[in-house]
């Protein structure tokens, strides 16, 4: 009796460690975030971002800022690299030299019904860590939009789509090298 009294007091009390174990490794959690960079801290430490000046023969007044910024706090977010306006290990230069508004899709109609929006960013990347990695290349990115919108009225916001999509496109192409 004595034993059978001893056997389930150490499964209850067994049971009840598995039962603090579980809430304590629940509770706990590893986090790890991906960014996709490669690179080596130990001789890589700055990249310099030039501000992208806007020579599209049509200019949006705000694009280069967007843009400029746009890379360098993509650099600040998924890096430990030191952001400079100039003299980093990496170096990154470019001009947007294109922006451009086109007539998409046809309807029944024989009238546009869409627009796009293409903008296009030419990029000198250098690597004077490894200047065998060092390229250039021009991104290029677009976003459709009613065609009986203004592009007043939506350039804002499809401008920071394609600043995002260009920022990650450079960004992936200089460290993360996917």
């Amino acid at each position: 009796m004595v034993k059978m009294i001893y056997n389930k007091s150490v499964k209850r009390f067994g049971f009840l460690i598995g039962i603090m174990a579980v809430s304590l490794l629940s509770s706990c959690s590893i986090s790890y975030k991906f960014n996709g960079a490669n690179i080596n801290y130990q001789t890589t430490h700055s990249i310099s971002v030039s501000d992208f000046p806007n020579n599209a023969p049509m200019v949006n007044p705000m694009l280069s800022n967007m843009l400029s910024e746009g890379v360098r706090d993509l650099y600040q977010r998924q890096t430990r690299l030191q952001v400079l306006r100039k003299g980093g290990d990496l170096e990154l230069e470019g001009e947007i030299v294109g922006y451009d508004i086109t007539q998409g899709a046809i309807s029944t109609d024989s009238y546009a019904s869409e627009s796009k929006l293409t903008v296009r960013v030419s990029v000198h990347f250098t690597n004077n860590i490894h200047p065998e990695e060092s390229f250039d290349k021009t991104y290029t990115a677009y976003q459709t939009f009613d065609a009986s919108r203004l592009l007043t009225d939506v350039q804002d916001e499809l401008c920071a789509i394609i600043v995002t999509e260009i920022a990650e496109n450079i960004y992936n192409d200089t460290v993360a090298k996917w």
